[in-house]
């Protein structure tokens, strides 16, 4: 059975909740990633702020960027487990519509499974079918 931690992307950085929306943006064009788990000064995972939110729900509104925080603008999250299945990773991207999921172990983030990483991971046929109902 192959696990979330064996395809996940290890490493991932987390943004502080405090942290600037400008300082997320620069966060992601330095690591050259579209999103970013947002956690608390004790490294829990909070939620997650994409590029897209920055751009639609801040730039588009006006907001001072500067002045923002990630905090007030992480999304709900959704994760898994590092031990949990393959399958249980799909059904949990397709069933809330993401392209990435953060990983958890023992309370702590560990990684991150992104569609670039089930891409490597997946049959054609079968990522085919996450698209279609993830982008559906």
């Amino acid at each position: 059975m192959t696990t979330a931690r064996e395809i996940m992307h290890p490493g991932v950085r987390c943004v502080d909740e405090d942290a600037s929306l400008v300082a997320a943006a620069r966060m992601m064009r330095d690591l050259d990633v579209g999103a970013l788990p947002i956690c608390d000064r004790d490294d829990r995972l909070l939620g997650i702020i994409t590029d897209r939110d920055i751009v639609v729900r801040a730039v588009a509104a006006g907001l001072d960027l500067a002045a923002t925080r990630c905090g007030e603008f992480g999304c709900h999250v959704h994760w898994v487990e590092a031990g949990d299945s393959l399958a249980h990773v799909l059904r949990t991207m397709e069933a809330n519509q993401i392209r990435r999921v953060p990983v958890i172990e023992n309370d702590q983030l560990v990684g991150m499974v992104s569609e670039a990483d089930l891409a490597r991971h997946l049959p054609e046929d079968q990522l085919a079918l996450f698209v279609e109902r993830v982008y559906a």
